[in-house]
């Protein structure tokens, strides 16, 4: 039993995991060099592990934002949900995508302070409104992003990715997930 994954929970042990769950924790451990903590934890419900995983995979995979793009929506995200795993990890990704050692800081903080162009700022935008007031998202709200060059798809996109990353904030949170120590050092 792994106890650095979440402080809640137990992590389950990679041996009993299904067959597919555990292939695909090794392949990410593979390729990231260390098992991010969102797998291990995640594994504690493979039902609820299948599922997340694929549908985070469909939203970086089948859309036309670029992966910094989707890295700045969830940073921002997660800062205003004080989500310390997903700040961290996503970060990481967020100065690695974007080349830029500071911008992650500066989103998961307070967006409007970073250099942003227009467009990123509106989608920033947005993407606060519908964490913390989502009974408030309005026509005219859509209608920034659109006005600010995102397609009808890219704003669906948007919208999606902020809601995954709402839920996995809370899991986050519920579950007492700990970044790994390896995310605080990537793309620095």
């Amino acid at each position: 039993m792994a106890d650095d994954a979440m402080g809640r929970f137990p992590v389950p042990d990679h041996d009993e995991l299904p067959d597919d769950v555990r292939e695909r924790i090794e392949a990410e451990t593979e390729d990231a060099g260390f098992t991010p903590n969102v797998f291990d934890a995640f594994a504690y419900k493979p039902s609820h592990f299948r599922p997340f995983f694929d549908y985070h995979d469909a939203l970086v995979e089948d859309t036309t934002l670029e992966r910094g793009e989707i890295e700045m929506i969830i940073v921002t995200v997660s800062g205003v949900n004080d989500c310390l795993y997903c700040v961290v990890a996503h970060g990481a990704l967020c100065r690695i995508y974007n080349k830029a050692p500071k911008l992650a800081d500066q989103l998961a903080t307070n967006h409007r302070t970073a250099d942003l162009s227009d467009a990123h700022r509106a989608m920033l935008d947005f993407a606060e409104k519908l964490t913390e007031s989502p009974g408030k998202v309005e026509d005219e709200d859509i209608e920034r992003l659109r006005d600010a060059g995102f397609s009808q798809e890219e704003v669906w996109d948007i919208a999606s990715i902020v809601s995954l990353f709402n839920l996995s904030n809370r899991m986050a949170t519920v579950a007492d997930m700990r970044p790994n120590d390896e995310f605080y050092e990537l793309g620095r």
